[in-house]
């Protein structure tokens, strides 16, 4: 099963078919095939990602819109899990709860209760809980 994604190589956009198992992968660009060997790659995805795909989520969490801090739920040093609300936010009239995009440990919080904020500053910073070393 193959995949067809856009890259972007020095400026100039391709369409590009990729397929591949483990390490070995095939790239059609134009016409032309090319072998890829990526060392410690994971397969092409078999089903067509939706827009809510897994895609590596950051630990840094802003709002994106403005608003005033009604609350903030965690503190320094605290654990949180993916998905827990870390802060209430006031916007266009309406409490939004904002929750942890990842699970980690709280290592800064750059507002407080009854701020204004900008669209897409930094509220809250979490760093990911790592990973076991079985590997």
């Amino acid at each position: 099963m193959s995949e067809t994604r856009k890259v972007i190589v020095d400026g100039i956009e391709f369409e590009v078919v990729i397929e591949g198992e483990g390490n070995t992968w095939e790239a059609t660009v134009e016409g032309k095939t090319f072998a890829i060997e990526i060392p410690d790659a994971a397969p092409v995805s078999k089903k067509k990602r939706s827009g809510g795909g897994k895609k590596k989520k950051s630990g840094t969490v802003s709002a994106n819109i403005p608003g005033k801090v009604v609350t903030v739920e965690v503190s320094v040093g605290d654990t949180v899990d993916e998905g827990q609300v870390i802060l209430i936010l006031e916007a266009m009239k309406m409490q939004n709860e904002i929750q942890a995009p990842i699970t980690g440990k709280v290592v800064s919080i750059q507002c407080e209760e009854g701020q204004a904020i900008e669209a897409n500053v930094p509220l809250v910073v979490i760093e990911p809980v790592a990973a076991e070393d079985g590997d």
